[in-house]
């Protein structure tokens, strides 16, 4: 049986046993290769078959309502065209390419190219500037950078050995347009040469399960961003978790809001539409329209449809029930989604967002799966092919109540290889035969996991542990709070009190009145300890990917209340104690 062969069946195990969990997890093992490349075995595969090459596989609807359509046997095809075309012009095995390109069906015609020709791909969002560039470059090791000609000019002050390829040139014409700036210091190829390159690819070698195909950094919420590394089998095999969560079966339409240069866009608009041999849908927008977006999903019969927490509480300002036929599988990852929006969105759509959780080091560990009872707020259960215990943070024996760790004997697949160039990162994360995952869990009677927070944000006061993601939950079910994030703040008798940072929802301005009717409404659905005793009216930082970056308003506090020295924010913070006769609302 070839590999091909191999992965099919364990994709059929688990499209058969889709909607009973504790099946899956007692019968599926990972398949283990020692060779195997997405693009070749399994893209080209599909493509070949008579009855699903055809097949739609790629549809990106623009603003203006033009559309791109690829089925397998295209993308098949015209990778190869891309891959002949970059082995012409020096490219090979190992090499290292930045790709950082919007939604457009060049983004994955280099992809699969890329893992034909055993490169290293280091997707990047175009959001990033010179500075951030310049750290991808250097430790991401970049000899290649393929940019969209909008973006060339950032490349002028990020140096490095590295050959440039432009996609979309004004004109066809290279070294022309915006990105006139790097002319003069490196040459720029044009895409659109690939266009001629022969249609049949042949590889120069077998590619290892375990070669190195992704390098992803991470969002850097907490520390300086770190290098994922990921094999051709770690992300490829390892997101038949995330299919078996998601519930894909082959002729979905798979709809996932989520920006290249991040691994859930490799999660959810690459590997696991395909390898359930789903359609990927995109719809581009400059800036969200709930109504807008309703509607492409209408047209395009989205059967499927994942978004992370932001794009859900932005969804139900709208009428849900504008989109005459919802998906059938709709889920949510990213950060832990509160129960308000879940009910919102089941009263309007018949259907209830299960979460998930992974990470950009694995697929999907835990989830609710279809077919499964769901206890809101719960992150459900551990996928199959995961083997999920929870360590206490101070003792490390396994509870009900501490950090989620994976067990290594074995490994799953669908977990990185490690943080390229930094062992020490390495060898902290793969400590004592498990990998760590920083984030805190609880576990129920029944066996349902609670996600708590991250190891570095949930925090003591008094002798109460404290999780952030619980407290937050609470505030947004207030209606003037449109999103919310709890930090320690420090202080003389209880070592630290919570305190909230607050957005107002667009019906709402910041007064006295209303931090009272805040405080007011936490005293009635909080117990004591875990009151929110401070809160501030503020925007919230944000790292590139939307992540709120809670290390800075921890910085803000020990600034504040900590004597550290350092200039104290200058919002107007509000103290629980001065409120202590508002009525609830």
């Amino acid at each position: 049986m070839n590999v091909t062969e191999q992965f099919r069946n364990a994709r059929n195990q688990l499209l058969e046993m889709r909607l009973d969990n504790a099946r899956a997890q007692h019968e599926f093992v990972w398949p283990r290769f020692t060779e195997f490349n997405f693009a070749l075995d399994w893209i080209d595969a599909i493509a070949e078959d008579p009855d699903k090459g055809g097949t739609p596989a790629l549809v990106i609807v623009e603003q203006d309502g033009t559309a791109t359509r690829r089925t397998f046997l295209d993308l098949s095809r015209r990778s190869n065209q891309v891959a002949n075309w970059l082995r012409g012009e020096g490219i090979r095995r190992g090499d290292h390419i930045i790709i950082m390109l919007g939604n457009q069906v060049e983004l994955w015609e280099l992809m699969l190219a890329c893992m034909k020709l055993g490169v290293v791909m280091i997707p990047t969002t175009t959001m990033m500037g010179p500075a951030d560039l310049r750290d991808r470059v250097e430790r991401g090791q970049a000899r290649w950078v393929a940019a969209r000609e909008e973006d060339m000019a950032k490349f002028a002050s990020v140096p490095g050995n590295y050959q440039l390829v432009g996609i979309g040139l004004q004109g066809g014409a290279a070294n022309t347009g915006a990105h006139a700036t790097v002319a003069a210091t490196r040459s720029v190829l044009n895409y659109a040469a690939s266009d001629t390159a022969p249609e049949h690819f042949t590889p120069d070698a077998p590619t290892r399960a375990d070669e190195t195909m992704l390098l992803y950094f991470t969002s850097g919420t907490t520390s300086k961003a770190k290098l994922v590394e990921h094999t051709h089998t770690s992300y490829p095999v390892g997101h038949l978790s995330t299919m078996f969560w998601i519930g894909l079966e082959p002729g979905d339409v798979h709809l996932n809001v989520a920006s290249p240069g991040w691994a859930k866009h490799a999660w959810s608009n690459v590997f696991t539409p395909w390898i359930a041999e789903a359609c990927v849908f995109i719809y581009n927008y400059t800036r969200f329209d709930a109504a807008a977006l309703m509607a492409q999903m209408d047209a395009e019969h989205v059967t499927s449809f994942c978004a992370p927490p932001t794009v859900w509480r932005m969804l139900i300002q709208a009428d849900l029930t504008l989109l005459k036929t919802p998906p059938t599988k709709v889920v949510s990852a990213g950060e832990p989604l509160n129960a308000e929006v879940i009910g919102q969105v089941e009263r309007a759509w018949g259907q209830l967002i299960r979460d998930g959780f992974g990470q950009t080091e694995t697929t999907v560990q835990v989830a609710n799966t279809p077919g499964q009872p769901i206890k809101i707020g719960s992150m459900g259960r551990p996928l199959p092919g995961y083997d999920v215990v929870l360590l206490d943070l101070v003792t490390g024996e396994e509870k009900d109540d501490g950090e989620l760790c994976l067990r290594l004997d074995p490994a799953p697949v669908g977990l990185t290889k490690g943080y390229y160039g930094d062992p020490g990162k390495t060898a902290e994360a793969f400590r004592g035969g498990y990998y760590h995952t920083g984030d805190v869990a609880s576990r129920d009677e029944n066996g349902i996991l609670t996600y708590v927070g991250r190891s570095d944000d949930v925090f003591k006061s008094s002798d109460y542990r404290l999780s952030p993601f619980e407290l937050e939950s609470v505030l947004i079910e207030h209606p003037a709070v449109a999103e919310a994030a709890v930090v320690p703040s420090p202080d003389a008798l209880r070592l630290s009190v919570p305190k909230a940072y607050i957005v107002l929802a667009a019906a709402y301005e910041p007064s006295d009145k209303l931090a009272g009717e805040i405080f007011a409404y936490c005293r009635e659905h909080l117990p004591a300890y875990k009151r929110i005793r401070r809160l501030e009216f503020a925007e919230l930082p944000k790292t590139i990917s939307g992540k709120i970056r809670r290390v800075e308003l921890r910085a803000n506090e020990k600034a504040r209340h900590g004597g550290t020295g350092a200039e104290a924010p200058a919002g107007k913070e509000y103290k629980d104690s001065d409120f202590p006769t508002t009525p609830t609302p």
